[in-house]
């Protein structure tokens, strides 16, 4: 047998495993390191965090994922080449990282690598019926397990596609299995770019888990500020919003589209939610010389509102409590207008024994545990949540 093939099947068969997760959002600000111990799979998975950092991105790195992130047309060059650069520099922050934590390399079994989104295109946004639901993550795993020296998993989104999914959300996956109470009814509200959230009613039974991206999370807001605010990559805690006062008309024009009324689960992205988004709601509403604070203020709202809809829509008739995850959680604004629109306190998974801020590495370090080591799980027969593992393999 092949000694990395060995290797890995030990790997399996092993009562515990330490799994690297990584995570790059739409935020394009760093990437989210968590070093995780994993015992047991499916509903017996037990995890504990070890370490978590945020490597920041270089300025010129994040210009280059952002010329080729979302956008129908980009170099095809500059594609291939960022597919290689992604997983190069990937494996170096992850070195960085360990050299810090003092934690031998030798010592990590597995690295679980999300990659980084550059066009996400269900069949509902691209309305291209000749073509099938798709995505596309860059980083390529065989460069980050060469220069880790560490089995790598990758491209977790490419299975739940083919097995009749959108490639997202995923998190219902890892919010099933390690956040699911026998008792209490739990949303799972994550506010990354686009917001997306999990519904576990008390019970576990997997025929009623739900999930479904909402709209945008931070991507309006974060994209606007960029353009805008030369040096600044969001709204630090919302004090531009704050200064501006929402425009009924805006929010009202923003949440007149299709995407909305369509059934849930859904998926989007940035690819819908973008600039050109938030200028054609300009002008259909008339609001073309709102000032940059009322924009801003528009926008937080629209996305609280969005989220708050989403979520009435789906749960009727049952009490439940949120826990939020996502760098959407440190806007104070949005947090608020969220749980005024829902009428009560907004919790977080800290909660629940994982650190908000890492959820979704944590869910991907996750993701590899189960398909190594698990697999056998029925995610019940909801429409886009297939009972699959995910992510391909790269040996070192």
């Amino acid at each position: 047998m092949n000694a990395q093939l060995a290797s890995l099947t030990r790997i399996a068969a092993a009562p515990s495993r330490i799994i690297i997760g990584l995570m790059s959002g739409t935020s394009l600000d760093g990437l989210d390191i968590a070093l995780c111990e994993f015992s047991g799979a499916g509903l017996e998975t037990q995890v504990k965090v070890l370490h978590f950092v945020t490597m920041p991105y270089t300025e010129d790195f994040k210009e280059d994922l952002k010329s080729v992130s979302f956008k129908t047309q980009v170099s095809l060059q500059k594609v291939t080449l960022l597919n290689a650069v992604i997983g190069s520099y990937s494996a170096e922050l992850i070195l960085n990282a360990l050299k810090e934590w003092g934690y031998p390399a030798a010592s990590v079994d597995l690295i679980a690598s999300h990659g980084q989104t550059i066009f996400h295109a269900p069949v509902s946004l691209h309305q291209q019926n000749v073509y099938p639901n798709a995505t596309l993550q860059i980083g390529d795993g065989d460069h980050i397990a060469v220069q880790t020296g560490i089995i790598t998993l990758s491209d977790f989104r490419q299975k739940h596609i083919a097995a009749g999914g959108e490639g997202a959300p995923l998190a219902v996956y890892g919010d099933y299995l390690l956040f699911s109470s026998p008792d209490e009814n739990r949303i799972l509200l994550n506010i990354g770019g686009i917001s997306n959230f999990t519904y576990l009613p008390g019970g576990r039974n997997p025929d009623q888990v739900f999930s479904t991206d909402i709209g945008p999370g931070n991507t309006l807001m974060d994209q606007f500020v960029q353009r805008n605010y030369p040096g600044k990559y969001y709204d630090q805690d919302a004090a531009i919003a704050k200064a501006g006062k929402p425009s009924r008309a805006l929010v009202k024009a923003l949440a007149d589209h299709p995407f909305f009324k369509q059934p849930f689960p859904r998926t989007t992205g940035p690819e819908l939610f973008n600039l050109d988004y938030l200028q054609q709601a300009q002008l259909n509403s008339g609001q073309e010389s709102l000032s940059k604070e009322d924009i801003l203020a528009s926008l937080n709202e629209f996305t609280a509102y969005s989220i708050v809809t989403a979520i009435q829509q789906s749960i009727h008739d049952q009490s439940f409590q949120v826990y939020l995850s996502g760098g959407g959680m440190h806007n104070p604004l949005l947090v608020q207008k969220i749980s005024e629109g829902l009428g009560f306190p907004l919790k977080n998974t800290e909660e629940l024994g994982i650190d908000p801020d890492a959820k979704e590495a944590v869910l991907f370090a996750l993701l590899a545990n189960e398909c190594v080591a698990g697999g056998q799980t029925d995610f019940g027969r909801r429409r886009g949540v297939p009972s699959v593992t995910m992510g391909k393999i790269s040996l070192p």
